[in-house]
């Protein structure tokens, strides 16, 4: 297992094209749900709890080898959003196309056949985490912390949060991400005895009814 394989695919640098999503910040912020840093850490905290667990659990569950297609398809069921659902695939295509030239691997070139719209990110998370040569606990790491880190600095954009605030806010959420990993963890390793229903299905309606809105507005920063 590489560590530095970790940081590569953890760095924001990784061309995945999360930087041109904010999560559902975009919509908090327009909202007034999001209004300075300590209305950003519970909108992380939040988020993290939810999106970041089942992201965390769907993440670890590729690189313990579960069908890819049912998770794909587990996702699918635990993302009403259409909105969302087209932005995870989207994200997860270009990841797939970032780690196909950082780390050629069969198993990738195979979801890429099989997938040609895009699988859901947190899936091809997971399937690159393999490829990387990494483990369960560091794609549940890295989908959990980019469920956070993400709409962080959407929020240093959007309102020109001080970036010490935002960072301080995601420093606190630490202990919190730890446990979420275990988590996402503990129940990815459940589905060799209990299928997929053993992956959790924590449910975010702001998020979900936020990205439908933020799909028709005419003029936005985020494509998310």
């Amino acid at each position: 297992m590489s560590r530095a394989a970790l940081l590569v695919l953890a760095d924001g640098r990784f061309p995945a094209g999360g930087h041109a999503h904010s999560g559902g910040a975009e919509a908090a912020v327009k909202a007034g749900r999001i209004t300075g840093a300590a209305s950003l850490e519970e909108f992380c905290r939040g988020r993290l709890h939810t999106a970041g667990l089942v992201a965390g659990a769907l993440a670890a569950a590729a690189v313990l080898g579960a069908d890819v297609r049912e998770l794909d398809a587990a996702a699918d069921a635990r993302t009403p959003s259409p909105a969302l659902r087209g932005a995870a695939r989207r994200l997860g295509r270009q990841l797939l196309r970032a780690a196909r030239a950082t780390w050629p691997s069969p198993e990738l070139d195979a979801v890429a056949r099989e997938f040609p719209k895009g699988a859901h990110q947190p899936v091809v998370l997971g399937v690159v985490a393999r490829a990387a040569g990494l483990a369960a606990e560091d794609a549940a790491y890295c989908a959990a912390y980019e469920n956070v880190s993400g709409p962080a600095t959407a929020v240093v954009r959007l309102l020109s949060l001080d970036p010490f605030e935002a960072t301080g806010a995601l420093a606190r959420l630490a202990p919190e991400v730890d446990r979420v990993v275990d988590r996402a963890v503990e129940a990815a390793r459940g589905v060799a005895g209990g299928g997929i229903d053993a992956l959790p299905a924590a449910s975010a309606p702001l998020l979900e009814i936020g990205a439908e809105w933020h799909a028709g507005w005419a003029v936005r920063l985020f494509a998310s």
